[in-house]
C-alpha cells in the first residue's frame, strides 16, 4: 500500500514539474518547499552562465549601480583604474624571512620586488609582475600572478581603511609563502564570478572572469533570455518568474543561503559528489556545503570577517522576527515572504555599493520594531538618544512640514555604532567591520573571560553526519589551527571496524593519520582493504577536489617513509593519472622513479611538471639532483641557480648547491652555504654533520 502511495506522489510531482516548465507564470500558491527546491527551471544542468552584458541589455538602472559594489569591483585585472594603493610608501619588511617588499608601477604594468639586504648592499632580488587585484578596495585589495594559468597569491595587502601596506592574512608570524600559496577553487568562486577550473589541478584555470555578476544571486540566464527572446512576459508584480531565480521572492531560509554561500566563510566540507560549482539561488546550500566555525565558551566577541549571516542569526532581532514570520500563516502565500522577517536585504540592498548608501536606511531598519509609535517600551536607554528619538516622534505627531530638521536629527543617531559596533576581525588584520552580532554593548569584564573550545558546530546545517564532522575536524587542524584535540574528536566520530565502514571512511582516515606522522597505521588501512581493490575500485574518482588524488599521494609517501618504494610507485602513479595538473604529484611521481633507479621516467616528470610550472622551485631542485646523478653537473649547476632566483632560502636546494661546489672542489663556497643554512636553522643536524665532515677533511 505504502509503495503505491509514493508512485502516486511521485507521478504527480512529475506531472507539477512539467507543467511548471511549460513558462506559463503560475500564481503563488505553491509550499515554501517547491518553490525553493523544484520548479527553478535555471536549476536544470541545461541552464548556462550568460554573462553580465547580457542582463544590461534588460537591465541597465541595476548594472549601473551594482558594478561599483563590492561584489562588482570584487576582481580585476591589475591596472591603475582598480588598485585602491597608494604607491608613495609600497615598502614592507618582514621580520621572520629578512626579506624587503616593494610594489611600484612599471608604465602600466605592476610589479612586486622581493629584496634582502646586507647593511645597505642588496644580496637577492625578484621581481614579479602582478597580473590581478581582488579585493574591491572598500577594505583590501590583494594581488595574485599567474604563472601558466596556476593561480597564487602574492605577499603584499594594501589595507585601505589604514592606508597602509602589508604581509596578507596568513602570511605573518613566519609563515610567508611569498609567491606561492595557491589560490584554489574554493577561494575563487567566492571572490569572483565561477571560473573556467581544471579538473585534475589545485589552482589551474583556463580562463577567470572579472567580477562577481549578476548570475551569481539569480542564477544562470540562458533560459530567462532566451524565454524574453520569444517576447514572453510574466507579471513580476503578481507571479513567480520561473526562468530566472529572484531572491526576494524566496523563503527567508533559501535567501540566506545565497548570501551565506560566502557571507559564511570557515571551514567548509564539500558534500560528496558535489563541487563548489553546484549550488545555485534557490537551492538549500546544506545539500551541497557544511560550513563549520570553533565554537568558544566565553568569547562571542570574536568572529571571522566574513562571518556576517552566522553572527546576524545569534541577534535577538533576527530571532524575535524569524518566529513572528513563522507563526504568520499566510507566509507561504505571500509574494515575498522575507519581507516578514530581518535577512541581509532588510539593510542591504545588493544593487547598491555601501558607500552609496545613507545611514538612515540602518536606523529605519531598526526603527521598524524600536521606534514610533510602539507601544513596547524598546527605546534607546542613553538619554541624548532618547531626547532626540522623542523630538522626532513630537515634530512627526505635529504635521511639522520642516523635513530637514526631521532628517538632520535622524542623521545624529545612529544604532548601528552601539549595537553593532566596528571591531577588528581575527582572521584579517588592519580591517574593522561591523559585527552583525545585534545586542547592547559587551563590558570589559565579559571580553576578559577565559576562553573554552566546546567543539565544532556547522553553521547552517543541524545535523551533519559523522564523517561530515570528522573531515570538518580534520580540515581546521590541516588549515586553521594545529590543535590536537582536532584530530582527536575526528578519531572519536571515524569508525573502522567493519570492511564497509573502513572503505566508507578511508579518505578521512589516511588523511587523520598522515597528519599524524603515523605512516604504520595508513599502510595498515591500505593493506587490510587491499592494494588492488583501491586503485581499481575505491580511490578512482576524478574531482575538482583531488579527493581520491590526495588520498593515493598520502598512501604513497606513507609507504615511501616505511621504505617501501616499489609499493608506493603504485600510489603515485594513480594520484598523477586523477591529477595530472599537480605539479607537486608529478615531483612527488618522479622522486620514487629515480630512488628504484628509472631515470629515465623520473627525467620525463620532472620536465611535465616544469612546463607546467617553470617556478617551481622543488622540481627544479631535484631535477639538479636528478642530473649529478646521471654526471650531468653543468646541466644540474642551471637548475640549481635557476632555483636560487627564486628562492634563496630553500634548504634541500641549498644543500644541494653546497654538495655541487665541495663536488667541483669549491669546499670553502660550499661551506659558506652550509653555514648559512645553521646561522637560520640552528637544528639542522645533518648540515652539522656534514660541516664536520667537510672540516675532517681539511684538516687531513
Amino acid at each position: 500500500m505504502k509503495k503505491t502511495i509514493y508512485i502516486v506522489l511521485a507521478f504527480c510531482l512529475a506531472i507539477y514539474v512539467f507543467i511548471n516548465c511549460s513558462g506559463e507564470p503560475k500564481p503563488v500558491t505553491n509550499t515554501v518547499e517547491v518553490k525553493d527546491t523544484l520548479v527553478y527551471l535555471n536549476h536544470s544542468d541545461t541552464a548556462k552562465y550568460v554573462g553580465m552584458q547580457k542582463c544590461m541589455l534588460c537591465h541597465q538602472d541595476k548594472h549601473s549601480t551594482f558594478v561599483n559594489t563590492g561584489m562588482g569591483k570584487s576582481f580585476e585585472h591589475a591596472n591603475k583604474t582598480k588598485s585602491a594603493a597608494d604607491f608613495a610608501h609600497a615598502m614592507i619588511y618582514d621580520k621572520f624571512s629578512d626579506f624587503y617588499y616593494k610594489a611600484f608601477w612599471d608604465k602600466d604594468s605592476m610589479k612586486i620586488m622581493e629584496f634582502r639586504l646586507d647593511k645597505k648592499d642588496t644580496v637577492y632580488k625578484r621581481i614579479e609582475t602582478v597580473n590581478y587585484i581582488i579585493g574591491s578596495g572598500q577594505h583590501t585589495n590583494s594581488h595574485m600572478q599567474s604563472v601558466n594559468g596556476y593561480f597564487n597569491q602574492m605577499p603584499m595587502t594594501y589595507y585601505t581603511q589604514l592606508g597602509k601596506w602589508d604581509l596578507p592574512p596568513g602570511f605573518e608570524n613566519g609563515v610567508n609563502t611569498r609567491f606561492s600559496r595557491k589560490i584554489g577553487l574554493e577561494c575563487m568562486s567566492c571572490h569572483n564570478s565561477y571560473p573556467d577550473f581544471v579538473e585534475g589541478s589545485e589552482n589551474k584555470y583556463n580562463a577567470v572572469p572579472e567580477g562577481i555578476t549578476c548570475e551569481r544571486c539569480h542564477g544562470p540566464g540562458s533560459i530567462h533570455v532566451a524565454e524574453r527572446s520569444k517576447g514572453t512576459k510574466v507579471d513580476t508584480a503578481k507571479f513567480i518568474d520561473y526562468t530566472i531565480v529572484n531572491p526576494a521572492k524566496l523563503s527567508i531560509d533559501a535567501q540566506f543561503d545565497i548570501c551565506q554561500r560566502c557571507h559564511l566563510q570557515g571551514n567548509t566540507i564539500v558534500k560528496e559528489g558535489k563541487s563548489f560549482y553546484d549550488f545555485k539561488p534557490g537551492m538549500k546550500l546544506s545539500e551541497h556545503m557544511s560550513v563549520f566555525l570553533p565554537k568558544y565558551k566565553n568569547a562571542d566577541d570574536e568572529f571571522i570577517m566574513a562571518s556576517h549571516a552566522d553572527r546576524l542569526k545569534q541577534s535577538q532581532c533576527f530571532i524575535v522576527s524569524l518566529d513572528k514570520a513563522r507563526n504568520n500563516k499566510h507566509i507561504l502565500q505571500e509574494l515575498k515572504p522575507y519581507k516578514n522577517a530581518m535577512t541581509c536585504v532588510t539593510c542591504h540592498n545588493p544593487h547598491l555599493s555601501v558607500k552609496e548608501t545613507n545611514k538612515n536606511v540602518y536606523n529605519d531598519a531598526c526603527n521598524k520594531c524600536h521606534g514610533e509609535n510602539k507601544k513596547s517600551k524598546l527605546l534607546c536607554s542613553e538619554k541624548t538618544v532618547l531626547a532626540k528619538t522623542t523630538t522626532i516622534d513630537g515634530l512627526v505627531k505635529q504635521n511639522k512640514t520642516d523635513q530637514s530638521k526631521i532628517l538632520n536629527l535622524k542623521s545624529e543617531i545612529n544604532c548601528v555604532g552601539c549595537h553593532m559596533p566596528r571591531s577588528g576581525s581575527i582572521d584579517i588584520p588592519h580591517v574593522t567591520v561591523h559585527d552583525h552580532y545585534i545586542r547592547k554593548p559587551i563590558n570589559k569584564k565579559e571580553k576578559d573571560k577565559i576562553k573554552e573550545f566546546i567543539g565544532l558546530y556547522a553553521v547552517n546545517e543541524k545535523n551533519p553526519d559523522a564523517l561530515t564532522k570528522a573531515r570538518a575536524y580534520i580540515n581546521q587542524y590541516e588549515k586553521f589551527e594545529q590543535k590536537t584535540y582536532y584530530l582527536d574528536s575526528a578519531r572519536l566520530l571515524l569508525k573502522d571496524n567493519t570492511t564497509e565502514l573502513l572503505s566508507k571512511n578511508i579518505e578521512a582516515l589516511v588523511q587523520l593519520y598522515f597528519l599524524e606522522n603515523n605512516y604504520t597505521k595508513v599502510v595498515f588501512y591500505a593493506n587490510k582493504l587491499g592494494q588492488n581493490v583501491l586503485l581499481q575500485q575505491r580511490l578512482i574518482k576524478k574531482s575538482f577536489s583531488n579527493d581520491n588524488a590526495w588520498t593515493c599521494y598520502r598512501i604513497g609517501e606513507s609507504y615511501v617513509n616505511l621504505n617501501q618504494p616499489q609499493i608506493a610507485l603504485t600510489f603515485y602513479q594513480k594520484a598523477n593519472e586523477l591529477a595530472p595538473f599537480s605539479p607537486d604529484f608529478k615531483d612527488k611521481l618522479a622522486g620514487c622513479c629515480a630512488t628504484l633507479g628509472d631515470f629515465a621516467s623520473a627525467e620525463k616528470y620532472y620536465k611535465e611538471a616544469l612546463n607546467e610550472n617553470p617556478k617551481f622551485v622543488n622540481a627544479l631542485t631535484n631535477y639538479g639532483y636528478l642530473c649529478i646523478s646521471t654526471n650531468r653537473v653543468g646541466e644540474a649547476e642551471q637548475l640549481y641557480n635557476r632555483a636560487l632566483k627564486l628562492d634563496p632560502d630553500y634548504e634541500p636546494l641549498l644543500m644541494n648547491m653546497a654538495g655541487l661546489l665541495n663536488y667541483k672542489g669549491d669546499t670553502k663556497s660550499a661551506k659558506i652555504i652550509l653555514e648559512k643554512i645553521l646561522k637560520k636553522n640552528p637544528k639542522n643536524f645533518q648540515v652539522k654533520q656534514i660541516l664536520m665532515q667537510l672540516n675532517s677533511v681539511v684538516k687531513h
